[in-house]
């Protein structure tokens, strides 16, 4: 056999194989698209047993060898004090109920700001990004997983009211090492219900989001003033 033909062959197998290859990633993709509007379906009317985030956590703690303890119980959107929800609003994402999930002029002011300021871009995402981020995702920063984000936001905001998009984000987020949803927060931090949270504790648990897992909310005095003049300025 020629070896120009056993080189021809053996490029045309290398191909064969990267195409199957494609196949299988574009298959899996969907696949995993699909999974993911099926359950953003479910979450109309379902609780969330667990998020992707919460499974991080779970497996980090497993590589690592380290003591875990999750503390979550979902409560609904009438057991979370009011001013947990505007304090929420006010410190990530004032436009809320104004933009379909992605808040493009928060961007555009986020990138002006910085690029005065000669700084890397500070993060301008929603609560829509950041709830699909928590149930699906993981909080591994790259650019794959910051697509996979936006392309999922307009099917949440589809499929999902505001107020329940909310009252998920609300249980769901991460308030500590451990720690997630609003419940739970109010009472690794305080000791109390999620209901009876007043505008300064909110304010505070509002002012770790941005790193749940070193902040601390008696040490968040100046954010957490900065939240109650949003909040005020909003009318709350």
């Amino acid at each position: 056999m020629p070896a120009s033909f056993r080189k021809h062959r053996k490029a045309g197998g290398i191909r064969a194989l990267l195409r199957r290859l494609v196949l299988w990633s574009i298959a899996l993709l969907l696949g995993w698209y699909g999974l993911c509007i099926a359950g953003l379906v479910a979450l109309k009317w379902i609780n969330p047993p667990t998020t992707g985030i919460q499974i991080q956590r779970r497996i980090e703690s497993l590589l690592v060898r380290g003591s875990y303890k999750k503390r979550y119980q979902f409560v609904p959107a009438a057991r979370i004090s009011r001013h947990l929800r505007h304090a929420v609003i006010a410190a990530e994402d004032t436009r809320f109920y104004q933009h379909r999930g992605i808040d493009w002029k928060a961007v555009q002011e986020a990138a002006a700001e910085s690029l005065e300021e000669g700084e890397v871009p500070r993060g301008a995402s929603t609560i829509t990004q950041q709830l699909v981020k928590n149930l699906f995702l993981t909080t591994h920063r790259s650019a794959i997983r910051k697509a996979l984000e936006f392309s999922l936001v307009p099917f949440a905001e589809l499929i999902l009211s505001k107020d329940r998009i909310l009252e998920l984000y609300l249980n769901v987020v991460e308030f500590g090492p451990g720690v997630f949803g609003a419940e739970a927060a109010a009472q690794y931090h305080y000791k109390i219900s999620a209901s009876d949270l007043t505008r300064e504790q909110a304010a505070r648990l509002a002012a770790i989001l941005p790193s749940p897992r070193k902040r601390k909310p008696h040490r968040m005095d100046r954010y957490a003033g900065i939240i109650l003049r949003r909040m005020r300025i909003m009318g709350w």
